[in-house]
Order: C-alpha cells, then sequence, then structure tokens
C-alpha cells in the first residue's frame, strides 16, 4: 500500500507542476486568468474503523479552481482594446457566428474591426452589444436582444443646410448710402458698407458659400442685407426670401444699445433652386438674431449653420460605459451600441474552452447581464487590456516546491523498494 501512497503523491506532484507550467506559459496572454491545484488526503476506513489509528493511503486531485481576480491594466492607445476595470467584474459577451445563439465569455478584449464593419476579436468572435437610442440610453437589456457590435455608415450620408445662424456687429459711425441710388452691387463696394460670408451644403453634400452685404441706409438705425451664393461656382447669385423678395432691412434700438429693434423678424427663410449639382433644391432659415449695431468696427458674432458634406469613418469612441460612438471625417457623431457585460454566480464553474473563452454551465450558474458601471459590474477602459493575473514569482517558487514534493515521494518510493527488497532477501 505504501507504493500506491507514494504513487498518489507522484501523480499530485506532476499535477501541481502541470498546473503552474500552463500559468505560466499563459504568462502573457491577454485576459488569462490563472488556476490552481486543489489536492485532498485519502483514508480506507470501514464502517466501523477506528479513525484514531486510521492510516492514510496518499492524496488526490480535487479540483483545478480558476482565479478570476483581476490582472494589470496594460496601456495600449488603441481604442480598440477594453478592459474591464473598477471593481473588474463582469465578462466580454462573445458570438461564435452570426448564425447562432451560442454565447462565449471573455475577459480579453483585443479587438478589431473585420472587413463586414464587425467589432470582432482575433478567433473571429462576434463583441455583443444592446441597441441604444439616438441619445445612447439602452431601452432593453436582455441577452436574447443583444446584436453583434456593427459599425453603421449612415453618418456618411451628407445632409443638406437647413438653419443658418448669423451675427454681426454693424458700425453706427459708417457712412450713410441711399439705397434708392446706390442699390447693393457685389462688384463695386462702394455700395455696400460690410460684408462676411459663411458654409452651407446641399442635399448631395456639396459646399456653397452664402455671402452678406449690409448696406447702412439714409434712415437712422437703419441696414440692409442682401445674401449671394456661389452657384454656380465661380458666380454669385442673389438668394431670394419671403415672395421674391432679396433685401431684408433691419432695424435697431438705440434705447437698447443697439440692439435689434423689437418689430424686426430676425429669421427669414430663404430658397434657392436649379443647383448646377443635381441636388435638391435650397430651402435655408437665416437667423439674424443677435446682430447689433453700436460704435464698435464691423465684426462677426457668431455663425453657424445645421448641414454637413459626405463623411468617412476616421475613429471609434468608447466611454467608461461602453457606449460605441463612430466618428466621421464630417465631424459627426453616432452611437453605435452599448457592450454587453456578463456575470455569474460562481464564475469558477465556468467551462474554460480556450482562446481566453468560458461557456456557461449548471455549476456557473445563469447568466447576469447588465451596462457597465451598473450593479457590479465594473466599467469599461478603452485603450487598455487587462494582462494575465499570474504572479511569476509565486509561480516559480511553487514550481520549486512541486519539484521538491516530486522527489520526497521518489523518495519514499525508493524507501518501499529498498525495504521490500530486503524482506525479498531473507533466506
Amino acid at each position: 500500500m505504501s507504493f500506491n501512497t507514494a504513487l498518489t503523491g507522484l501523480n499530485a506532484a506532476t499535477a501541481d507542476l502541470n498546473v503552474k507550467s500552463n500559468n505560466i506559459a499563459n504568462i502573457n496572454t491577454i485576459g488569462f486568468k490563472g488556476s490552481r491545484a486543489e489536492f485532498g488526503d485519502v483514508y480506507a476506513l470501514s464502517t466501523f474503523g477506528n479513525s484514531n489509528t486510521a492510516i492514510g493511503t496518499g492524496v488526490v486531485l480535487n479540483n483545478v479552481a480558476q482565479q478570476f481576480n483581476q490582472g494589470n491594466l496594460e496601456v495600449t492607445n488603441n481604442s480598440l482594446d477594453l478592459a474591464i476595470s473598477g471593481n473588474g467584474q463582469g465578462f466580454f459577451a462573445l458570438a461564435p457566428a452570426l448564425d447562432t445563439q451560442q454565447v462565449l465569455y471573455s475577459r480579453a478584449g483585443a479587438f478589431n474591426i473585420n472587413r463586414d464593419g464587425y467589432m470582432t476579436n482575433s478567433s473571429g468572435q462576434f463583441l455583443l452589444g444592446f441597441p441604444v437610442n439616438a441619445d445612447g440610453s439602452v431601452s432593453s437589456t436582455a441577452l436574447g436582444g443583444t446584436d453583434p457590435i456593427r459599425l453603421p455608415v449612415s453618418a456618411g450620408v451628407p445632409r443638406a443646410t437647413t438653419e443658418v445662424d448669423i451675427a454681426a456687429n454693424l458700425p453706427s459711425t459708417a457712412d450713410d448710402i441711399d439705397p434708392v441710388a446706390t442699390p447693393i452691387d457685389p462688384t463695386d463696394p462702394t455700395t455696400y458698407t460690410n460684408s462676411t460670408s459663411s458654409n452651407i451644403f446641399d442635399s448631395l453634400g456639396n459646399e456653397s458659400t452664402l455671402t452678406y452685404y449690409y448696406q447702412k441706409t439714409d434712415v437712422p438705425n437703419e441696414w440692409n442685407v442682401q445674401v449671394y451664393i456661389n452657384e454656380p461656382a465661380g458666380s454669385q447669385t442673389i438668394v431670394e426670401f419671403g415672395g421674391g423678395q432679396t433685401t431684408k432691412t433691419l432695424t435697431f434700438d438705440p434705447a437698447l444699445g443697439g440692439a435689434l429693434d423689437a418689430g424686426v423678424t430676425p429669421t427669414e427663410t430663404y430658397t434657392f433652386t436649379g443647383l448646377s449639382s443635381g441636388a435638391v433644391d435650397l430651402t435655408f432659415d437665416i437667423n439674424f438674431a443677435g446682430t447689433t449695431q453700436n460704435s464698435a468696427a464691423f465684426a462677426v458674432l457668431d455663425t453657424d449653420q445645421n448641414g454637413f458634406p459626405t463623411g468617412r469613418l476616421t475613429g471609434l469612441d468608447i466611454d467608461d460605459n461602453g457606449l460605441v460612438q463612430a466618428q466621421y471625417s464630417n465631424g459627426q457623431t453616432t452611437n453605435v451600441a452599448k457592450i454587453v457585460l456578463a456575470d455569474f454566480p460562481n464564475p469558477q464553474g465556468l467551462k474554460q474552452i480556450g482562446n481566453t473563452a468560458w461557456e456557461a454551465t449548471l455549476d456557473s450558474g445563469d447568466v447576469r447581464i447588465g451596462e457597465a458601471g451598473t450593479g457590479s459590474f465594473g466599467l469599461i477602459q478603452s485603450g487598455a487590456l487587462e494582462t494575465s493575473n499570474v504572479d511569476l514569482t509565486k509561480e516559480l517558487v511553487g514550481l520549486i516546491t512541486a519539484q521538491r514534493n516530486f522527489q520526497a515521494n521518489s523518495k519514499a518510493i525508493e524507501t518501499n523498494n529498498a525495504i521490500t527488497q530486503t524482506i525479498i532477501n531473507l533466506r
């Protein structure tokens, strides 16, 4: 029996060596969780055995327990590299294929964008996310409602300008011009007092320039404004509003420091037809609110418009709560999805399937999913990866201990063999 007892010790030491060797081999594996060999002693007792004199019959490997403490975070500056930080709880949820209901779980957050626009890892598994509303909020956190995260192209589509804001300070000390005798002529600077411009976009994303010509009239505190567009390119055409009108009159109240008179309608709807690009006719509101007249020099106080050209995807931004936003060259940002995080009552019951991925089992309990930063889930740090949680120094010391255990059990077998040989040699 002593041979068998020592043999169980050899097997236990070998198992311990194997576990530690596997931990060391994966020291640089992203998201890897080290394991620990757990042993139990063995006693062969009958129902009425006397435990006070029972001699153990060796050792048995009870469990190889996974250790889910968090590894260190390594900064990579790649926005597609993700790590779960904070209290460290949670797993990324992955679909092994687009046509399967199977879900895998991982702590490895090295993702990329495949040729179809999906976020995947190096094994081709798809990162799952919650659909989001326009404001980035999530309506449902059910696992069945999740989808592989895919970047859209919709934000790259241009949008025609529908609103223009232009505010300027007009100098009250400027010379008067008789608007009847001297109408505004863009080619003659003596017919207008000041001018400025802003850009707008048509429905195809083509950019045009609006030029505003301001003329101080011979009526006190009164200015005329005409708007021209460089369409077709290289020429200037006046833009109409309100039934064919082309001149907007602005009056100012000196009692209010030169602010627009209360009777002035600050916004007019302008139209321009027959765009050379073939785009939809432009219809946009120009808002002159905020325009003033005082002794200061001419200055543009505000200019803005809501159109944008065709854009292409330039990058991704992922915040601490897992909201994925696509950024485009036209300055637009689109909320794409919110990354799913999953957790289990007993993570050590998860089944290891390789490539730092796990499957749920009966021992792990039912999966709990949610958003990063809610409940017990940690935050998501973009531009970082969670390294292996293996302590190399500890494992190397453990190797020495396991080796000594193996040697000691080998010595027990050697001693048992010597005793047995001595008995056999008795005459």
